[in-house]
């Protein structure tokens, strides 16, 4: 199995972040994936005209699937992603593609930028994972650990002991998907691989990288002349996960 795995699409109604989410999605139109995952920040504003142009650029003969991101409004979100109705509860999804689970969890707090895993949502998660014992990957937004970008790092999910505490219960997962970080990065967390994917509207720079100093009233610490980019996890047989970045012209 091959997940194409991207985040921080911020659409915005501006020219430059969509024709980068085309390009993105022109390259994998080429692509015979398995599953699209999308770790949120997929509006900037969570505008209802942001959710309506994304559901029309996240196309693809695969499964696309969308977790929220902080930029994200759950309300909006869910009628202009999901068809559901609107709700301000969390957005937690489950979908099995070809045997295995895709586990998607709403690590937001609405009106904030840092992320936590409501007690309803890993309760959810809990049980979705004890429904089965095929390979599962687990999906959010906010990177449950620090991952050296500091402004990034100080809004990261807390209250990760919990989490940990589920993911221990179930050998089953084989990664963690997240974004929030707009930079191609790999830990672990929990003894389970973590994969971070890129940011499609921008890239940020570690502390050694010029730039990197600015903060957040200063356009913070994003490179956005820097090329979207995507990840492409390899699901082996023996539930190893292989991840491999891609670059896309644009």
């Amino acid at each position: 199995m091959i997940i194409a795995h991207l985040s921080d699409l911020h659409l915005d109604d501006d020219p430059r972040a969509e024709s980068r989410v085309a390009a993105v999605m022109g390259y994998l139109a080429d692509l015979a994936v398995d599953a699209v995952v999308v770790t949120g920040d997929i509006a900037d504003h969570g505008a209802p005209s942001e959710y309506a142009r994304a559901a029309e650029l996240l196309k693809h003969p695969a499964p696309v699937l969308v977790c929220p991101g902080n930029h994200d409004v759950r309300a909006e979100f869910r009628t202009g992603l999901l068809g559901l109705p609107a709700s301000g509860d969390p957005i937690d999804v489950a979908q099995e593609v070809g045997g295995v689970l895709f586990a998607l969890c709403d690590s937001t707090i609405p009106g904030r930028g840092a992320g936590f895993l409501a007690d309803s949502s890993l309760a959810w998660l809990d049980e979705t994972l004890s429904g089965g014992d095929g390979p599962a990957f687990v999906a959010f937004h906010h990177p449950p650990v620090e991952v050296g970008v500091p402004l990034v790092d100080a809004i990261r999910q807390s209250g990760e002991d919990r989490l940990a505490s589920v993911l221990n219960r179930h050998p089953r997962v084989v990664a963690l998907l997240a974004g929030h970080v707009h930079t191609g990065a790999s830990t672990t967390f929990a003894g389970v691989p973590l994969r971070i994917a890129p940011g499609v509207v921008s890239q940020s720079l570690l502390p050694v990288e010029p730039g990197a100093g600015r903060g957040w009233d200063e356009g913070g610490p994003l490179d956005y002349e820097r090329p979207p980019s995507l990840l492409l996890h390899v699901l082996h047989d023996d539930g190893r996960v292989t991840s491999h970045q891609r670059i896309v012209s644009c």
